[in-house]
């Protein structure tokens, strides 16, 4: 450990490059580590957010389009005819799934009926509603954990400057900057992280719990149909 710094330290005396590349290409396996992970985790945050951003825009137009078709229908059942095989929409294969029950019940008393329609509506609500919500977890994640992940490199970047004035026996901040640099970049990074997934988490979270309410209602305005 102390032979790799003093390395570094020879060669930082004519080093004024701190371009983010060679930041990262001077830095010590353990910063290059952190600085790998927070930018993976950056990446695939940034990949979530504008999934997630058309998911709700294209459902919550889906939605709106079948609510007018649905309500301006003669009866439920003509218009789960009309309806297309496969569909994308939550509203849509939750409908389709209570009409396939409500079929299949067609015998059975309206107690009956009206029981497992609506227990057929709450799994296929519980379904939809995981597919909306997947991968918020890791958004939630990186917000929280990214921070810290950068600190830590933030630390040893700062440890390893410490030890280069000890081996140099030189207080010049030429022998310093570079190792604070890397440091501070790494903390600069777990911000970039943490920040976007942190808003769009909370910004998903509402809008989730928003086309929940929607559904819900639809639920029980189709259950006090039947």
């Amino acid at each position: 450990m102390e032979q790799e710094i003093a390395s570094q330290v020879a060669g930082l005396g004519g080093s004024t490059d701190f371009s983010l590349l060679q930041l990262f290409l001077r830095a010590d396996f353990v910063v290059k580590s952190v600085i790998i992970i927070l930018l993976a985790s950056s990446v695939y945050s940034w990949a979530l957010i504008f999934d997630k951003y058309k998911l709700f825009k294209k459902i919550n137009s889906t939605t709106a389009d079948f609510e007018n078709k649905f309500w301006k229908a003669k009866s439920a059942e003509s218009f789960n005819n009309s309806l297309p095989a496969k569909s994308e929409d939550p509203i849509t294969n939750i409908f389709k799934s209570a009409m396939v029950e409500l079929v299949k019940t067609k015998s059975k008393s309206s107690a009956v009926q009206l029981a497992r329609v609506e227990r057929v509506l709450e799994i296929s609500t519980d379904n939809q509603i995981k597919n909306i919500e997947k991968n918020f977890t890791f958004l939630a994640t990186v917000g929280a954990t990214a921070p810290f992940i950068g600190l830590f490199g933030t630390v040893w970047g700062i440890m390893n400057s410490f030890q280069s004035i000890a081996i140099s026996r030189n207080t010049s901040l030429a022998i310093v900057a570079p190792g604070i640099a890397e440091a501070l970049f790494a903390t600069a990074l777990g911000l970039l992280a943490a920040i976007p997934a942190v808003i769009a988490y909370n910004k998903f979270n509402s809008d989730s719990k928003r086309y929940v309410a929607r559904i819900d209602n639809f639920c029980k305005r189709f259950l006090s149909i039947i």
